[in-house]
């Protein structure tokens, strides 16, 4: 299954009460709402055998395909909505696509 993965930490104005609020009410709502997208996971990372964790946010997305993602749902209205005030509240982001080899 294809995926995007998407790593960041919150911008400095950005409470953490702010931020779960925002994924409950608009982000992870509109995510789940894409055609393309089969199941939204955000979690935030609390622990790291090395200590150091430079990205406290990880947000997986499985997708039927990274073409209908890209090419659909990211080309849509609402996703460059999320996506320009998404961008005000995160630092240090991250995206890659990947897909499950096992």
């Amino acid at each position: 299954m294809a995926k995007e993965i998407i790593l960041y930490n919150l911008a400095d104005h950005v409470t953490e009460e702010e931020f779960r609020d925002y994924v409950a009410n608009d982000k992870g709502p509109l995510i789940e709402s894409l055609p393309s997208v089969k199941k939204y996971t955000l979690v935030k990372i609390t622990k790291s055998p090395t200590g150091e964790i430079p990205y406290k946010y990880m947000g997986i997305v499985d997708i039927t395909s990274v073409d209908d993602f890209l090419q659909k749902d990211a080309q849509l209205q609402k996703y460059q909505d999320f996506r320009v005030k998404f961008q005000t509240m995160v630092s240090d982001l991250q995206i890659q696509f990947a897909e499950d080899i096992y």
